[in-house]
């Protein structure tokens, strides 16, 4: 990695208006910069990921106040994180089959990498061996995850690789992003891409948050959730805490996936948490990590979008050394799962980006581009889950409301929500039974996808709602607790939702078990407004 120290008016970007109001602004950088500000970008990445690696999901619902030691060489932990691979994963899509692929391609790409996934990820790739195609694999039918974190840290390299170019960011994004997310889910990852669009452009941190606002639906809870940080910000300038104390009440406890437990991986409510980190952290890289770690919950992902930030603001050799010192010995160090480095991302990014320049009408040369800077503009607002609040979890061994055949087993199993033990039941007969009746307004049967899963078909009210398949076996693991049917946006009242065996199976799975440990019941009523 070149780290000459640069001419402060070289480092600069000069923005020309051009005379004829038709025409759209342009932002002249050189390549040294542009290549520069990328490197500190992916650096800032790593740093914060790799920063924050530790405090993940150890506070839940509150701050994390232990110790965040930090020493160049830990830098390395970002070689194996996920915040790395998956997106790299997606720009080697590119690599192969072109930046237009289609969504099916990425999609292929990201099922079938040797990698572990969770949550919304997950659960795509599921969808996809199942036959379930984006976007559908990240819509709210098909994803309960769809408002959750996954796209949100994946969607660094859109950003990266659009300076200047919000309405650009946002093509990719709604491509990719729609492969594991939906509503504000998507919108997670098109503000984090339209944050580094604008840090390109300027250093002022209030003005780049809420620029990239404008990339994504005003009337979004996503944005909802960014503007009262920056309400909070101004309430109380110095004390972020208290800032965290009203967000906190707010959208604490507002994660359809994580229902009725401290764990929140809710885009919104992390994204909030990067914006926090911004604002508070007034350009400084280590008080910008800081901050957005000790917000909690995914407290590496949300310092490592942070902190990209302030690397793409500051450029790579302008970051302190103490940051960046680590990352030089193991600049020409592959990813794992992926064929990139360092060095190689960088240069592939680049590569990108003035593709990507040109496309929209700017001008490369060997020294230099001029961009056309694109006024940001937000898709139509999509709603995963509205007015769908979990209201209690029943186990299908203990709980009421269920009735089953007598040909099911059962076995104990660790609840992570709790550490309680629970017992989950099994079957694998076909016309095995078991039925829940509930009064609300939608329902989540969770259970285990496994090596051994078979298919069942569920009944919603006595008609055939849809055949589920509960095979999963990828990288050596199932996946415990997984949503293996639901139903949201119900009339309110009382309903029936009834799972029978069916004894069919796919090819490779080796059994045909259903394993089911209980439900979710939701209603439409917001029990914090009672």
């Amino acid at each position: 990695m070149k780290k000459s120290v640069m001419i402060v008016g070289l480092i600069a970007l000069v923005l020309v208006m051009n005379a004829c109001q038709s025409q759209p602004k342009t932002a002249n950088i050189s390549i040294d910069v542009l290549r520069d500000k990328i490197a500190g970008g992916w650096a800032g990445k790593m740093i914060g990921v790799s920063y924050g690696a530790k405090s993940e999901f150890r506070a839940r619902g509150e701050t994390f106040e232990k110790a965040l030691p930090w020493e160049p060489s830990m830098v390395n932990n970002s070689l194996g994180q996920d915040d790395m691979y998956v997106q790299m994963s997606f720009m080697m899509t590119m690599d192969k089959y072109g930046m237009d692929a289609p969504a099916d391609k990425f999609a292929e790409s990201f099922a079938n990498a040797g990698y572990r996934l969770w949550c919304a990820n997950v659960q795509a790739r599921k969808n996809y061996w199942d036959g379930i195609m984006p976007p559908l694999s990240g819509s709210p039918e098909y994803n309960l995850w769809a408002d959750a974190i996954d796209f949100q840290i994946e969607a660094d390299y859109i950003g990266f690789m659009s300076p200047g170019m919000p309405q650009t960011a946002n093509k990719f994004a709604d491509k990719v992003g729609h492969i594991m997310n939906y509503g504000d889910g998507v919108y997670g990852g098109m503000f984090v891409a339209a944050l580094y669009a604008q840090a390109y452009l300027t250093d002022d941190i209030p003005a780049i948050v809420k620029h990239a606002l404008r990339s994504i639906p005003a009337e979004s809870q996503y944005a909802e959730a960014v503007r009262d940080v920056i309400a909070a910000h101004a309430k109380y300038p110095k004390f972020w805490r208290s800032a965290w104390a009203e967000l906190e009440k707010k959208w604490g406890d507002t994660d359809v996936s994580g229902a009725l437990s401290s764990f929140n991986i809710d885009a919104k409510v992390n994204g909030a948490y990067i914006v926090m980190g911004l604002l508070y952290g007034d350009g400084d890289m280590g008080k910008t990590l800081e901050i957005s770690t000790r917000c909690g919950q995914d407290s590496d992902c949300n310092p490592s979008n942070a902190a990209a930030v302030i690397g793409v603001i500051k450029g790579y050799s302008n970051l302190d050394p103490v940051w960046t010192s680590g990352i030089d010995p193991l600049a020409d160090s592959l990813f794992i799962f992926t064929d990139y480095s360092f060095n190689s991302v960088v240069d592939n990014t680049l590569k990108y980006a003035t593709t990507l320049i040109e496309q929209n009408g700017g001008v490369v040369t060997a020294d230099a581009v001029t961009i056309n800077v694109e006024t940001p503009v937000a898709p139509v607002v999509e709603v995963a889950f509205p007015k769908s609040y979990p209201v209690y979890r029943s186990f299908a061994s203990e709980g009421i409301g269920w009735e089953r055949s007598d040909n099911w087993e059962e076995k104990t199993y660790k609840d992570w929500t709790s550490g309680a033990d629970r017992v989950t039941l099994f079957s694998d007969k076909p016309g095995a039974d078991i039925q829940f009746t509930f009064s609300g307004t939608g329902v989540v049967l969770w259970g285990d996808w496994a090596q051994d899963g078979g298919k069942a078909d569920v009944y919603l009210d006595g008609k055939l709602h849809r055949n589920i398949d509960t095979y999963y076996w990828w990288a050596g693991e199932g996946k415990g607790g997984s949503f293996l049917w639901h139903v949201l946006n119900l009339e309110p009242g009382e309903h029936t939702v009834k799972l029978v065996v069916t004894g069919e199976k796919k090819d490779n799975a080796t059994g045909a078990r259903i394993y089911l440990n209980g439900a979710v019941v939701y209603t439409s009523i917001d029990k914090s407004t009672i």
